[in-house]
């Protein structure tokens, strides 16, 4: 369960650390290093400076002598662990994407309640899109431009995660909590209001937002629209189904 934003700020680091771990394990035909502790730490390290140059001049406009300059690592340190910009993605990629489903999984992990598995979803993803905005805006705003193959798996993974809501509202639907809407159509929905923290992020800082307070809006929002009219309080709206024969 997500306390508050500190806290889970924590509990992402170690999270972060691990999935280096994992890529270098997945990857050890293309790493050269075979020292675990040094190659994670180094994988961080080319991640975290990739994104921040391809934020701040553009990925195919960063160069990996750039990337050397930024990340502290010589050009033969680096050709160790990439042999090009196409492997350089796939890391950045791979390191996203499995971060962003373990940490929305382990989450909603045990929660029977679909209303606090959805507000428990909901905050993972937009605390997550905090902490490494970089990489969710990298990943939007490169979209058009990646591989073949990462672009089918940016798509799959957008439709992996539109998934989880999509299930959680499904059921519930069927446990009678939620309002009969079309969970599919929903999710979509909820994935685009979550976008817009990190791809308009000065617009919320103007307006004085915390991410927290975007978060809570959000729940809040969904609430009221999910909420049936059956509900003991009598208030909500009317089920789909019901407002169709009525008219």
């Amino acid at each position: 369960m997500i306390q508050d934003f500190e806290a889970f700020k924590g509990e992402l680091s170690l999270s972060k650390e691990e999935i280096c771990r994992e890529l270098f394990q997945e990857n050890t035909d293309r790493i050269r290093i075979k020292k675990e502790a040094t190659a994670t730490r180094n994988l961080a390290r080319i991640i975290d400076s990739t994104l921040r140059l391809a934020n701040s001049q553009g990925f195919h406009a960063m160069t990996l002598r750039d990337l050397c300059a930024d990340s502290g690592l010589s050009m033969g340190g680096l050709y160790a662990y990439i042999r090009n910009k196409d492997d350089l993605i796939h890391l950045i990629q791979s390191h996203g994407f499995k971060l962003t489903r373990r940490t929305l999984l382990h989450y909603i992990d045990g929660i029977e309640d679909p209303a606090e598995k959805l507000s428990q979803a909901i905050r993972a993803h937009v605390y997550l899109s905090e902490l490494i905005r970089p990489w969710f805006y990298f990943s939007y705003m490169e979209a058009k431009s990646l591989p073949p193959i990462e672009k089918q798996n940016a798509i799959a993974t957008e439709r992996e995660i539109e998934t989880i809501f999509c299930n959680i509202v499904t059921e519930g639907i069927e446990q009678g909590v939620f309002r009969d809407i079309n969970p599919r159509l929903l999710s979509s929905l909820i994935k685009a209001m979550m976008q817009d923290w990190y791809l308009k992020r000065r617009k919320y800082r103007d307006q004085g937002v915390s991410v927290e307070a975007f978060a809570e809006q959000i729940r809040e929002l969904l609430q009221c629209y999910l909420l049936p009219l059956d509900r003991e309080a009598g208030v909500g709206y009317p089920r789909v189904a019901e407002a169709t024969s009525s008219t």
